[in-house]
């Protein structure tokens, strides 16, 4: 019985320390929107976009860990990234140059 508390305790503190996390991206963007992706044993990853247009991920150790700190953050979820949420991320100089060196195997 005590395992099991130790354990509930221990996600407990990790879903309040996303959510602070998240909290933080927030209010450093003027508000944000989120999605969160299954990464298998992984976990999850929770995706944030600010108002702002920057974003920014976390990884939950636990799809179930993800959601319920991006819903104990009070934000928007998206099922997918896709169409107007994935239309809200600002890339700049980085973010192209990374892509074109995928593009062409750098």
């Amino acid at each position: 019985m005590a395992d099991t508390q130790q354990v509930d305790a221990k996600a407990a503190r990790r879903v309040a320390k996303l959510a602070r996390q998240i909290g933080a991206f927030a209010k450093a963007h003027g508000g944000a929107e989120a999605q969160v992706a299954y990464l298998g044993q992984r976990g999850a990853r929770i995706v944030l976009v600010g108002t702002d247009g920057d974003w920014g991920d976390l990884v939950a150790p636990t799809y179930a860990t993800a959601q319920q700190a991006v819903e104990k953050s009070g934000l928007t979820v998206h099922e997918a990234f896709d169409g107007e949420f994935a239309a809200k991320v600002k890339t700049g100089p980085y973010e192209w140059k990374r892509m074109a060196g995928i593009q062409i195997g750098g």
